[in-house]
């Protein structure tokens, strides 16, 4: 895991009877001293949907009005071979995956790749609403000192928030998730050590920091993510703030009615998160051209050998022979 982190000399609650001994004391900070208006915050979920809208849109092809016939082509058939790259790399189980692709046709599997791929756009989509809702609230709450984004993978913004009885701030790095599971178990220790470096290493940083994960979709308060074998925190210094505190810390509104707010929002703008994109045929042949490069199909266009498919899933050239070891 690298150089242990320096325990961060910020506010933290001392009554060892507390289960919450050892966390961040945020009765040492600056309250809330007042609470968005409804009508504000739903403004600031229109500009989060707009935001989320520009970074993701929900229809995955883009094509441009200038495009004449052979460039829209030509985007399809480059998105055809991006969604192959995308089918290798976010297979779940190889060996099922392969089994579930045998005797299909590559038109088939291609349709439901693309719709996976819809699927995985719209949950990136709704994750940069609620990341924006979040940065846009707290600086909205006026309790912070300052809100800025850090132009960073590993965090989406950064706070500071007055200390009290010391002239140094708290640092907060914040990157939000919308649930727990969206970072399978062996990814979190690596994503703690990012999100510790980007703050360890902030040149404008003054006073201690502490790393947030915020969690904008899962009810519960706080937890300290630890090795399992050893029950050692991966960090002294991250807190995965669940949607009961994240929310009410940064927005002083509570996770239900945030959710209540964008719903109305949706609602009243009659936004709708489910969407169906047809499958342009030249994307779904670039695609089986690609399938038929790596040797993954028959003559006719099926996948014909789920050994090939699971030693390409494995990050090898599809070399697998049927029954060997």
């Amino acid at each position: 895991m690298g150089k242990k982190s320096v325990v961060q000399q910020y506010p933290r609650i001392t009554d060892e009877k507390d289960k919450f001994h050892g966390f961040f004391d945020d009765s040492r900070v600056t309250m809330h001293s007042k609470k968005i208006p409804i009508g504000d915050l739903k403004t600031i979920i229109q500009e989060a949907i707009r935001y989320a809208a520009g970074k993701s849109s929900r229809v995955i092809l883009e094509i441009p009005d200038t495009c004449d016939l052979s460039e829209t082509k030509n985007i399809y058939i480059r998105e055809g071979r991006e969604l192959f790259d995308y089918f290798v790399k976010y297979c779940g189980d190889p060996a099922s995956t392969a089994h579930a692709c045998l005797n299909r046709h590559f038109i088939d599997v291609g349709k439901e790749q693309f719709r996976n791929r819809t699927l995985q756009k719209q949950r990136m989509n709704s994750g940069w609403r609620y990341q924006y809702i979040a940065k846009r609230a707290a600086e909205e709450s006026k309790r912070f000192l300052s809100i800025s984004d850090i132009g960073s993978s590993e965090a989406d913004f950064n706070a500071t928030i007055k200390i009290i009885e010391s002239k140094d701030p708290l640092n907060i790095y914040i990157s939000v998730k919308n649930r727990t599971n969206t970072m399978g178990g062996q990814d979190w220790p690596k994503a703690i050590v990012a999100l510790e470096e980007v703050a360890k290493n902030d040149k404008n940083r003054t006073g201690p920091y502490i790393c947030v994960f915020g969690i904008a979709m899962e009810k519960g308060l706080r937890n300290i993510k630890h090795e399992k074998k050893t029950q050692v925190a991966y960090s002294s210094n991250t807190e995965i703030w669940m949607s009961d505190y994240f929310w009410p810390f940064f927005s002083n509104r509570s996770y239900e009615e945030i959710i209540r707010a964008v719903l109305d929002v949706l609602i009243d703008t009659d936004q709708k998160d489910d969407f169906e994109v047809d499958v342009p045929d030249e994307l779904l042949e670039s695609f089986g051209d690609s399938c038929r490069k790596a040797g993954l199909l028959d003559t006719k266009g099926f996948f014909n050998d789920p050994y090939r498919i699971a030693s390409l899933f494995c990050g090898r050239k599809p070399e697998f022979v049927k029954g060997g070891s």
